[in-house]
């Protein structure tokens, strides 16, 4: 039997390439300014009008009251000492804590 090569059925011609030339795209249609003010206007008034309906209830009246009174407690308090006054108490912290806490010693020739 005489071997044929396995390569002899393969199509030797060029790939075909698709060409996007035959396909065209529609043109978006241009408004006119007028109208687009006349929209954006419309927009504006119903922004103002939704914001003139979004008036705070007494629950969130209080609310934000009271988150503002904390937040102004906890300004007072920081303002009250210095930064070298809060270094001193903590320093004074660290060396009221027992030896236990501290780290060991990782050398062993030392």
């Amino acid at each position: 039997m005489v071997e044929e090569d396995e390569y002899a059925c393969v199509n030797r011609s060029q790939l075909k390439i698709k060409d996007n030339s035959g396909i065209k795209k529609k043109k978006k249609k241009k408004s006119s300014k007028e109208t687009e003010k006349a929209i954006e206007d419309e927009v504006k008034e119903q922004i103002k009008h939704h914001k003139s309906n979004n008036e705070k209830t007494k629950a969130e009246l209080a609310f934000l009251k009271m988150q503002d009174k904390m937040k102004k407690q906890r300004i007072q308090q920081k303002a009250e000492m210095t930064h070298k006054q809060r270094v001193e108490k903590f320093n004074q912290h660290l060396d009221s804590l027992t030896e236990h806490f501290d780290i060991p010693k990782v050398s062993w020739t030392k």
